[in-house]
């Protein structure tokens, strides 16, 4: 069987991938000449990560309209023909039997050339508020598969899911199956000799330069108490690195690999992140309590809106950035981290929120699909 993935170049678009690429080789484990994968979408960070999985991975130009002034939204425009033509040539070169997409503006010239071969497609939103390129997508897409109950209301009911976001399987053993000796291997993968509790602050993919600066402020306070795990992202790590030194107890990377990111959430009592769909899941089916702080200006405001319908299920603390101060980050961690009855509460939320099985529910239906 022959499936192509498609969607945008940040980790939430491609970490989900992985999970269903790795899902549908379980499928076939004795049998993996039997199905070839490919990959389709902007030249981003996605073709070392796709690859170790044996995703054949080919770019394209993709433009992106962007929801506010830019002279790049003139650049991109001509880049959509382009990428037009180009999707038309590789899907002719491998005509999958089906294509599963996670949206993003790359996603787009693959969604309608499959449409123009009739090759089915299965879209994926991760938010509670669709982006432009699912809400077109959807249109000519066979299925659609969700993560939250809020966004079902923007597509067909006939043709929609709830299975909520694919996380990698690493991720969920490590989560769901903790013990002593484990620990003990994660806090070797960052060097961690204290007894003391772990927070884990994860910026994204991207990074997150709000959430940076606030640990900035708070560190030597967090550190009296507390190790600190702090995925910053690449563009702002040499300037943090600089800025805070070689501090005991504070661990600093731009980006965590698979293993780190396994180990950081087995260590964390508590996850500060922002509110991407991808990182929720994540830190849901972790059953970590957390603190999110949404991005305000991400596209129809979604990171917010994701926020706080986590925190409806009573599963998460949501600050707002604009009106949060490095004295109530302080405030809130210590409200959380020093009280055991909530942090049950909250962790057991979690666990009723999350949804393991998502990335073997869509490669399941991939496989219905294509045949």
């Amino acid at each position: 069987m022959r499936i192509l993935f498609t969607g945008g170049g940040t980790g939430g678009h491609l970490f989900p991938l992985v999970a269903v690429a790795k899902q549908l080789k379980n499928i076939y484990p004795q049998n993996e000449d039997r199905l070839e994968m490919f990959f389709l979408g902007p030249d981003d960070f996605s073709k070392n990560i796709l690859e170790k999985e044996g995703i054949m991975t080919k770019t394209i130009l993709a433009g992106k309209i962007r929801r506010y002034f830019s002279i790049k939204n003139i650049f991109d425009l001509f880049k959509m023909p382009f990428g037009f033509l180009q999707t038309l040539w590789y899907l002719y070169l491998w005509m999958p039997e089906v294509i599963f997409s996670k949206g993003g503006y790359g996603s787009v010239p693959v969604v309608l050339v499959a449409w123009f071969y009739r090759i089915p497609v299965l879209i994926h939103e991760s938010d509670t508020i669709p982006g432009l390129a699912n809400r077109l997508a959807a249109k000519f897409s066979k299925r659609i598969a969700i993560s939250f109950p809020s966004a079902g209301k923007y597509f067909p009911a006939q043709k929609t899911a709830l299975v909520g976001n694919p996380i990698r399987q690493e991720i969920i053993q490590a989560c769901t199956s903790t013990n002593l000796k484990e620990k003990e291997k994660a806090k070797n993968v960052f060097n961690i000799n204290s007894q003391k509790p772990v927070i884990f602050v994860l910026g994204g993919s991207q990074g997150a330069q709000k959430i940076n600066e606030l640990i900035s402020l708070t560190l030597s306070s967090l550190l009296e108490k507390y190790e600190i795990i702090h995925q910053c992202g690449f563009k702002n790590f040499e300037q943090i690195k600089k800025e805070t030194g070689q501090l005991n107890g504070y661990h600093l990377y731009p980006f965590l690999d698979l293993e780190q990111i396994v180990a950081a959430f087995t260590l964390a009592d508590l996850v500060i992140s922002r509110a991407g769909a991808s990182s929720i899941s994540e830190i849901a089916v972790c059953h970590r309590p957390s603190i999110l702080i949404p991005l305000p200006d991400a596209a129809a405001n979604h990171q917010r809106e994701n926020a706080f319908d986590y925190a409806r299920a009573g599963a998460t603390i949501v600050l707002e950035q604009d009106n949060l101060t490095s004295h109530m980050l302080l405030n809130e961690i210590s409200k959380v981290l020093e009280n055991p009855v909530l942090i049950q509460k909250i962790s057991a939320n979690a666990k009723n929120f999350s949804q393991p099985e998502a990335a073997q529910r869509i490669a399941q239906a991939l496989i219905e699909m294509g045949n």
